[in-house]
């Protein structure tokens, strides 16, 4: 459950099952034309109950059971699906984790014993703003961070071993302001070529800081997780520091959830 490099964004996509309701992270650029290569980092699993909707994520893309050793954690909505909490299965470590040779590691790692049963620990809520007016134009979101705090993007800290902390502020991240293009008569975000189709799932994030938090406007523009739609039933997930791969994927599974009140 490493966060991803300071530098550039580690690149992945989902495929989604509709069949089965499932939805699977793997690292890359695009699928592989076999599919077979692809390798896969975690897959998540849609719930639907009568209040509620809950993506159950795992290590394996056949086993979603809490009692396994390869649960990881859920992302749940409200009634409306305009609030999500996410809950990981182990308690955040309230520890410095050093930002330095981080690319030798693995993307997540997890060692849970099956006789220990997977916990609840909310770290993150993120919740979509209710378009009342029904005015055109994306989805309005926002993500608290319980689990990283501000800090980590805070001026003036050395980037090489710069140590994340859980206490203080939480960090909150905001849906980055598309720009009205005149002539494709559509709201549009530079994706930088990784998303091709138009959707009102797509979505870059940025930083929300106040001036008392000392986030500079370089670390306010910079986008650390970008989920966009390139094909049927395929998407790109972009993600970097302060962000882990569970932390990205549990957010853009939000996406999926139909919420008409918010479009």
């Amino acid at each position: 459950n490493q966060p991803g490099p300071r530098d550039h964004p580690i690149q992945c996509f989902i495929r989604r099952e509709r069949a089965t309701s499932t939805f699977c992270l793997y690292l890359g650029l695009t699928p592989s034309l076999q599919g077979q290569s692809d390798k896969l980092l975690l897959a998540a699993h849609k719930i639907r109950r009568a209040t509620s909707a809950n993506f159950v994520i795992s290590l394996n893309p056949d086993d979603f059971s809490r009692a396994s050793s390869t649960y990881i954690g859920k992302a749940r909505s409200n009634f409306l699906g305009t609030k999500f909490t996410v809950c990981d299965g182990e308690p955040p470590h309230d520890a410095a984790v050093s930002s330095s040779n981080r690319s030798n590691r693995r993307i997540h790692s997890r060692q849970v014993s099956p006789r220990v049963p997977a916990g609840n620990y909310n770290i993150a809520t993120i919740s979509y703003e209710l378009n009342i007016l029904r005015t055109r134009g994306p989805r309005r979101m926002r993500c608290t961070m319980h689990s990283i705090p501000v800090s980590s993007v805070r001026e003036g800290l050395d980037e090489s071993n710069a140590p994340v902390r859980i206490n203080g502020e939480p960090l909150i991240l905001k849906n980055k302001a598309p720009r009205w293009h005149e002539q494709l008569q559509c709201w549009c975000l530079n994706f930088r070529g990784r998303v091709t189709v138009a959707s009102v799932k797509n979505f870059q994030l940025v930083a929300a800081a106040d001036p008392s938090r000392h986030v500079s406007p370089a670390e306010q523009e910079k986008v650390v997780l970008q989920f966009g739609k390139i094909g049927k039933d395929i998407f790109t997930m972009d993600y970097q520091y302060p962000l882990s791969a569970f932390q990205a994927f549990a957010i853009c599974l939000t996406s999926f959830d139909t919420k008409p009140a918010c479009e």
